[in-house]
């Protein structure tokens, strides 16, 4: 029996409104973990019940009561009536929070400006100290606010237009005739939507102005002008008070309203000045733009955005460059698209697709009038060149060719008279004009895919070393010249032109364990990267029956012989047990005929072997493989059972002994091994890791590229299937609706005809799975989720949450281990650089600041337990540090140990000898929900085309193919 965890209620009014149409209702299973009822997916409007959350630390054990009560899944349930043989440290037996369900209906009024929610993000327990004290600089510039209240005005525009562009340029003669008079000399900002903010109040609460505007009809030449009528109506005081509130340090909501509003005012000039896509704003003259090849160019840019941080308001700055059509003559731009002589050659049919493909949508200006610049956007080529197009001239029909057109009206000559003519306007007056007549209008975004040439010239071009990237965001905070922004003075706003000094602290990297085999049993790595010399793999693998397939024409037998004979010694060298020869001979196949080739050699290797299974096939793939990989993953590992390592050609050509020793280091995880572990887990040292069986899951969904209106998202869930070591991670993978980022299959009931309620889903899988491999439940977790952004947190947390507490109940009602849950954020814009960029012992080779540099002060959030760390050392370019968000905590983490913890995680990344940017966990399930991807089959259609494999509101989604039992207990996705 076990002790009852103690509590303290602190009470909240929910009223939470539902925000996805599967969402798994918050129920007693979540709160009380008392009973084993059905638990079906409910909308979040049937949540009728209060609860209270404890946010006490817990002073009892961690052990719960047991029941023999559960919902059973095949017969999978966790033994009863076992103590756990789990090695307890006697540091201390557990930390944690309970959550209850509230039994009197009583709540606390809530503190705040929106409704108080069920959980509340976790408090910073304190500042960590571990590591030595060093000074860095962060794109942060420290932001004074006004003192008084703002005021918030709707804005109704009448006819109504569906162009932020044209609503902007509304406002902006409204506010150019009448700011002298009707505004009272205000200065407003608008949001390009329905709202407009004023410092003080304007002269009347409701009032309707007209406003023309002059603009030119693109179908025709005239020049014509629109009236609108503006209603410019008063809705609230928009307060200060709660913001203020929140970065002096107390716990309220993040008054996103107000934080809204300065982030406007702040980007009204920039806007003004420079081409907004987004939160990013472009210019050519912010850095010269570089071509790309193609027909496009790099632009440079900046991102802004205001945060609430312990400094107080900061403005983050931070660079960036994207792809822009280049602004060409018409004709240049299409022979850099074809990539050859398009002046005095025809266009091929094919030829003409390419092109049309490429400029449809693009908007062009005549360049054969003067200065008579017109614009039109292209809808298409015509099929026939130039020199046979006629059209009618009048309504008699009286026909006239282009070239005659252009020649008498225009007096110009058209030379390339060989080349099909742009189609623009609309479908009812369709518009001829040449293309040596055209050029493309500058500032015009490239939103098509990138070939590979072009990648490598845009991450050329925007890779900065940090000094550098440095020295552009002080240039950017220069050119924007807030101190003279008018709106920046309207608002009472002031900025910093100083990036935030830091004091941050640079942990210390763990000593790693290897096989005592080898000569240096013990590493202590130095700034962030090591290699095999002199160690081996600390849990060698076993390969005993293997095979090799060649892809690749180019690759002979024995030059495929040769390099499987180099991997093979690598692998034995590595400390792995790899036998020398394969089960069949090199077998060589055709790209197209991947699925026929690998049941071949599957099924000769298995007769070889009279009943003994083939374990890993090494496969030889050509370097430009379009589908192959995909389908050679797919068939391996959701038909075959198989584990694979592929092999480009250039490297079977090329072979290199590091490229040898890190194939060693993917097949030996692959296999079951373990290639090191930390050495503080090995003697039982990781602060509430050793101390009790731990897990320690990774998640994270991916989404389709844009473009794919209909191909589901994925989710993948790792988690680790060994303890203490905790290196060894088992992964699953789902397909879900669109983009939706909540995981759907953590946790998940049916009922079956003859069982009736079954569970499953898979945080309950790789539950079970942990107890198979270790012998023992886990009584504490943690859960690294990646790829969640700030506006997405509470619902994320509110869902997964409710799933994993829903999960362990379902294998046992009483099981409740307390539950870590942390955000892993990459895709952030914050960036930190050394205090003095000469001095060579704050810095890595590449400029960057140490592997291990932690952050959470200054910069941080206020109140809530947040930190950056910098794990891995820089390679090129500027590193960018993870930003990790203690959302729950039960386990009572204090800022070094969670710190710590994942900046030593980062060590034991399977699949190369440096510490990663990212936690293994996090970075796993991401590799896990990439290669899940290429498990999709895109159904065929009638006419050729990929079918969706979901219906339009996305409830219908066809599951992967499931991964085979061998293979997912592995780490098949290194």
């Amino acid at each position: 029996m076990c002790p009852v965890i103690k509590q303290q209620r602190k009470l909240h009014k929910c009223k939470v409104k539902p925000f996805t149409r599967d969402f798994i209702n918050i129920s007693q299973s979540f709160l009380s973990l008392n009973s084993i009822d059905e638990m079906p997916h409910m909308q979040m409007k049937d949540l009728k019940e209060n609860y209270v959350v404890s946010r006490e630390p817990l002073k009892g054990s961690m052990n719960h009561k047991k029941s023999p009560q559960m919902i059973i899944k095949s017969g999978e349930r966790f033994e009863d009536g076992k103590k756990s043989s789990g090695r307890r440290n006697g540091r201390r037996r557990g930390r944690g929070y309970k959550v209850d369900r509230l039994q009197d209906g009583k709540l606390e009024p809530s503190t705040g400006s929106t409704p108080c929610k069920s959980l509340i993000f976790h408090k910073r327990p304190g500042f960590g100290q571990l590591g030595t004290k060093c000074i860095v600089k962060a794109n942060h510039f420290l932001a004074e606010i006004p003192g008084s209240d703002l005021s918030h005005y709707r804005v109704e525009i009448n006819p109504e237009v569906a162009s932020r562009k044209l609503d902007k340029a509304i406002m902006t003669e409204l506010v150019k005739l009448y700011r002298n008079s009707d505004l009272g000399m205000k200065l407003p900002v608008y949001d390009g939507r329905k709202n407009l903010y004023t410092a003080g109040s304007l002269p009347f609460t409701s009032k309707v102005f007209t406003v023309i505007l002059t603009e030119e009809d693109e179908e025709t030449d005239n020049v014509r002008k629109r009236e609108f009528k503006v209603t410019i109506k008063f809705v609230a005081i928009a307060s200060m008070a709660q913001l203020r509130n929140l970065l002096s340090g107390k716990q309220v909501d993040t008054p996103q309203g107000a934080l809204n509003i300065i982030d406007t005012v702040l980007r009204e000039l920039p806007a003004q000045r420079y081409l907004s896509v987004g939160r990013f704003l472009y210019s050519p003259n912010i850095k010269k733009p570089q071509a790309l090849s193609g027909g496009v160019e790099s632009w440079r840019g900046f991102y802004q955005s205001i945060r609430p941080t312990q400094m107080g308001l900061s403005l983050n700055i931070d660079m960036s460059t994207i792809a822009f059509i280049e602004p060409l003559p018409v004709i240049d731009f299409v022979a850099q698209i074809l990539g050859k002589d398009v002046y005095s050659m025809p266009m091929s049919d094919a030829d003409r697709v390419k092109v049309k493909k490429a400029l449809r949508g693009v908007k062009v200006e005549v360049t054969h009038r003067g200065n008579v610049r017109r614009k039109y956007r292209v809808s298409g080529l015509t099929t026939q060149p130039t020199r046979e197009l006629i059209f009618p001239l009048d309504e008699h029909m009286n026909m006239k060719s282009v070239v005659e057109y252009f020649q008498e009206m225009y007096g110009y000559t058209i030379r390339y008279a060989h080349l099909p003519c742009l189609q623009v306007g609309n479908e009812k007056k369709v518009n001829y004009l040449p293309m040596e007549a055209c050029k493309i209008v500058e500032g015009q975004r490239y939103t098509k895919g990138l070939n590979e040439k072009q990648i490598t010239s845009l991450l050329k071009v925007s890779c900065q070393r940090p000094h550098e990237q440095e020295l552009d965001i002080l240039q950017a905070i220069q050119q924007n010249d807030y101190d003279h922004d008018p709106y920046a003075k309207e608002f009472g706003i002031n900025i910093s032109s100083k990036l935030a000094s830091i004091e941050a602290r640079v942990l210390p990297a763990p000593w790693l364990k290897y096989s005592d085999t080898g000569k240096e049993k013990e590493y202590l790595p130095q700034v962030g990267q090591w290699n095999m010399m002199n160690k081996k793999l600390i849990n060698g693998s076993t390969v005993r029956y293997w095979a090799c397939i060649n892809f690749s024409r180019s690759v002979q037998e024995s030059t495929a012989h040769g390099f499987c004979q180099e991997l093979v010694q690598m692998c034995q060298i590595s400390g792995m047990e790899f036998d020398r020869d394969p089960v069949i001979p090199i077998y060589s196949a055709r790209p197209d005929q991947v699925k026929k080739a690998l049941k071949y050699v599957y099924h000769a290797a298995a007769n070889k072997l009279e009943g003994k299974e083939l374990e890993l096939l090494i496969a030889i793939l050509p370097d430009n493989n379009g589908s192959l990989y995909g389908d050679l993953k797919r068939i391996c590992e959701t038909d075959l059972g198989l584990i694979s390592q592929c092999c480009l050609t250039k490297h079977v050509f090329k072979i290199s002994r590091q490229y040898l020793a890190n194939l060693s280091l993917k097949i030996n995880v692959k296999m079951g091994g373990r290639n090191t572990v930390l050495l503080d887990a090995l003697s039982w040292r990781i602060p509430l890791v050793s101390d009790i069986p731990t897990i320690i899951f990774g998640a994270d969904v991916t989404h389709p590229e844009s473009g794919e209106d209909c191909s589901p998202s994925i989710a993948a869930v790792v988690a680790s299937q060994d303890w203490p070591e905790v290196t060894k991670y088992a992964g699953l993978v789902c397909a879900q609706p669109h983009r939706q980022e909540l995981i759907q299959d953590l946790f998940k009931t049916w009922q079956d005809p003859q069982r009736g309620p079954v569970a499953g889903g898979m945080i309950r899988e790789l539950l079970l799975a942990f107890k198979k491999a270790t012998g023992q439940k886990p009584l504490r977790i943690i859960f690294y989720r990646d790829g969640v952004s700030e506006g997405q947190f509470y619902q994320i947390l509110l869902y997964e949450l409710d799933a994993i507490r829903k999960a362990c109940a379902s294998l046992e009602p009483s099981y409740q281990p307390p539950v870590t849950f942390i955000v892993v954020q990459k895709r952030h814009h914050t960036r930190l650089f050394a205090n003095n960029h000469n001095d060579r012992s704050s810095t890595d080779k590449s400029g960057n600041i140490l592997p291990g540099t932690v952050v959470d002060s200054k910069i941080c959030h206020p109140t809530e337990f947040d930190f950056y760390l910098c794990s891995h050392a820089g390679i090129q370019g500027t590193s960018r540090p993870a930003h990790y968000h203690v959302l729950w905590d039960e386990n009572n983490f204090t800022a070094d140990e969670i710190q710590s913890l994942t900046n030593n995680l980062c060590y034991t990344y399977a699949r190369c000898t440096r510490s990663v940017s990212v936690v293994p966990p996090a970075y796993y399930a991401h590799l896990a929900a990439y290669r899940a991807r290429f498990y999709i089959e895109p159904e065929a259609s009638e006419n050729g085309k990929a079918r969706c494999t979901c219906t339009t509101n996305g409830s219908s989604i066809r599951p992967l193919p499931a991964l085979k039992e061998k293979v997912k207990n592995v780490m098949f996705y290194c």
